[in-house]
């Protein structure tokens, strides 16, 4: 909430989807161009960074409502800008109705009813059936999809691995290609302190925890130690040369308005990517300053 739009349906005024992306993009300029010459900011980088290839459709607000999605979605497919939307899954009807997009992640904030009650805290009475809905949506979808988990220990600091199990349920009804875990961002006015968020070891026991659950259908594929996330992908994603988590989008853009197979666009991971590589996820041709302070034992159960 705390003044962002929350409704039980779209009650708003409805902007034109041209109007959106070209606002967009003038916005990103604005913030981008006094950043040339910035200390560690390259002119290659800063020259790259004019030209947006990816939007994000989260954060604020739920996108499925948008009344005029498909032709936003379009508009920018058709500026070679890539798509990932984020939905918490209680708009299952206008989830079902979400044209292709380059990936769709379902937030999964909590494993049991009464916890996503609690933080959640939903507009719907019956906010419970509409996310197993969209768990069901979401298993019939043919485009990239995942599951977000956002792990966070209790007050006492203690991360509880061993509820891996209740996750698996509310994942094996949904499928998805992909479960991302990660580690909470501390924010002050949350309610949270700092000894709730996991380290990078705990967040890996939790996805070691939570593949085990999910009964052999899911491997650990990728991991990156910096951002304290882990990715399980579907074993589909994995043949002998390895895995193809990673998105081949110029192809995405040929197929975009085919209902393309997430495997029909699927590229190569990275060596330095795969989980267990020495590099943890983080690309050797960027350069990597590490705190001197050791790191701590975890706190798991």
């Amino acid at each position: 909430r705390g003044g962002r739009p929350v409704a039980l349906r779209w009650n708003f005024a409805t902007d034109d989807p041209e109007e959106v992306v070209n606002g967009m993009v003038a916005r990103h300029l604005d913030l981008l161009k006094p950043m040339r010459g910035a200390k560690g900011v390259t002119q290659e980088r800063w020259e790259e960074s004019l030209q947006p290839a990816h939007c994000a459709l989260s954060l604020v607000g739920e996108p499925v409502l948008y009344p005029r999605l498909p032709e936003f979605v379009a508009r920018l497919h058709n500026r070679r800008i890539s798509t990932f939307l984020v939905t918490n899954g209680q708009f299952p009807k206008q989830l079902a109705e979400v044209p292709p997009v380059t990936q769709l992640y379902l937030s999964v904030d909590a494993p049991t009813r009464e916890e996503m009650k609690e933080v959640g805290r939903p507009l719907f009475k019956d906010y419970w059936e509409r996310f197993e809905d969209a768990c069901d949506v979401l298993r019939e979808r043919k485009q990239r999809t995942v599951c977000r988990l956002t792990v966070m220990k209790r007050k006492d600091g203690v991360l509880p691995v061993s509820r891996a199990g209740e996750y698996a349920q509310v994942l094996t009804r949904a499928s998805p290609d992909f479960v991302e875990v990660k580690g909470v961002t501390f924010v002050s006015d949350m309610g949270m302190t700092q000894t709730q968020v996991p380290w990078n070891d705990e967040v890996v026991a939790f996805a070691a925890s939570l593949c085990e659950a999910l009964g052999g259908e899911y491997s650990l594929a990728s991991a990156s130690e910096h951002t304290c996330c882990v990715l399980l992908a579907k074993n589909k994603f994995r043949s002998a040369s390895g895995w193809a988590t990673w998105i081949d989008y110029d192809r995405w853009f040929e197929v975009a308005q085919s209902d393309p197979d997430a495997l029909d666009y699927a590229a190569q991971t990275p060596e330095w990517a795969v989980f267990g590589a020495p590099e943890e996820g983080f690309d050797p041709e960027h350069t990597r300053k590490r705190p001197r302070r050791p790191r701590p034992e975890m706190t798991i159960e």
